[in-house]
C-alpha cells in the first residue's frame, strides 16, 4: 500500500478528531478558532472587533464569546464561550519537521475543510499585525481559504502543531508553532492576563529609507529610524517628537531596526512614570528627547 493509498484514511481520521474542536470567529465567517479547554477557545487576535465575538460550532450552533486576553502584537486570543461539551483538541508531543505531512482544518460553508501539505520550513519569522516579528513559525504547504487563519494545523494523528496565522503567497502559508512558548502564552491570556508592552505612537521608515532620503536633501547619512508619523496624543507627541526626525538610539542603545527599539521598549519597568530617552536627529541638530509612558 502506497502512502496515497493511505492518504483518504489519514484524512478522514484527522477530519474525525478535529471536527468538534474547530469554530469559526464572527457573523462574516472572517476567522477560525479551535477550542483548548472546555469553555475557551484560541485564536488569531486580528479577528477580534470588540469585547464580543460570535462563535459557530460544527453543529451549527451559535454562540457569542467574550475576550478573556489578547496579544494583539503575537496575534493570540482566548475566548470564553460555552464549548457544550465538544471535544477539545489536543496539542503535539512533537515537534513537527521539514518534510512532515500536515493538515489544515476549517469549517467551509457546508462542512469541515481539511487540506494536506508539507512542512517547508520550521524556525520561519513573520511580522505581526501590528508590525512586531512572531518567530519559531512553522511554514507549510497546507491550502488555506479565506477565513481559515486562527484554525489549527495537525498532525496525522489529528493533534495540533501550530495555529495557522498568516498568508505568504506562491503556496505558503504561516503557522504559529504549538510549542512550550505557546501553550505558556495561552495558558496567561487563559487566565486573563493580556500582555502590556510600551508603545511610543509613531510609525517609522526602515535605515534604508532614512538613509536615501537624507542623502537626497544633502544631509550626512545616518542609521536610524524616520518618523514619518506620530500619533495624537501618544507618548512620543507628548514628548514633541516629530514627523521626519530620525531616531538613532534609545536609552544608549543604537536603533537602526524596529526590533531594536522595540526590544529596548520590552525591557522597560511596568511602573506607570517609566520613561525612555531617545536620541534624535533633526535636520543637522541632534537631541535628546524624554518620552513618558
Amino acid at each position: 500500500m502506497t502512502v496515497l493509498d493511505e492518504l483518504p484514511a489519514t484524512v478522514a481520521t484527522v477530519a474525525a478528531a478535529a471536527r468538534p474542536a474547530v469554530v469559526t470567529i464572527g457573523r462574516d465567517r472572517r476567522g477560525a478558532g479551535v477550542v483548548f479547554s472546555d469553555g475557551q477557545i484560541l485564536t488569531n487576535a486580528h479577528h477580534l472587533r470588540d469585547r464580543t465575538t460570535q462563535v459557530t460550532f460544527a453543529d451549527g450552533r451559535v454562540a457569542q464569546a467574550e475576550v478573556v486576553g489578547a496579544d494583539p502584537d503575537g496575534d493570540l486570543a482566548v475566548l470564553a464561550v460555552d464549548t457544550a461539551g465538544a471535544a477539545p483538541a489536543r496539542w503535539s508531543v512533537v515537534d513537527p519537521a521539514p518534510g512532515q505531512v500536515v493538515f489544515a482544518a476549517a469549517l467551509g460553508p457546508h462542512d469541515l475543510r481539511v487540506t494536506v501539505g508539507t512542512v517547508s520550513a520550521v524556525n520561519a519569522d513573520f511580522r505581526g499585525p501590528r508590525g512586531r516579528t512572531i518567530s519559531g513559525s512553522i511554514e507549510h504547504t497546507a491550502p488555506l481559504a479565506r477565513g481559515s487563519s486562527g484554525g489549527p494545523l495537525l498532525d496525522a494523528q489529528g493533534a495540533v502543531v501550530g495555529i495557522n496565522t498568516h498568508r505568504l503567497g506562491d503556496g505558503f502559508y504561516l503557522a504559529i508553532a504549538a510549542g512550550d512558548e505557546l501553550r505558556s502564552k495561552v495558558d496567561e491570556l487563559a487566565a486573563g492576563r493580556s500582555p502590556t508592552r510600551r508603545r511610543l505612537g509613531i510609525s517609522v521608515a526602515p535605515a534604508a529609507v532614512a538613509r536615501r532620503l537624507r542623502r537626497a536633501v544633502g544631509l550626512p547619512e545616518r542609521d536610524g529610524l524616520l518618523v514619518h508619523g506620530v500619533v495624537e496624543d501618544s507618548p512620543a507627541a507628548a514628548a514633541g517628537v516629530r514627523a521626519g526626525d530620525l531616531v538613532v538610539s534609545a536609552n544608549g542603545t543604537s536603533v537602526a531596526t524596529a526590533d531594536a527599539l522595540w526590544t529596548v521598549l520590552d525591557g522597560i519597568g511596568p511602573e506607570a512614570a517609566a520613561t525612555v530617552e531617545l536620541g534624535v536627529v533633526r535636520g543637522a541638530d541632534e537631541l535628546t528627547v524624554t518620552v513618558t509612558f
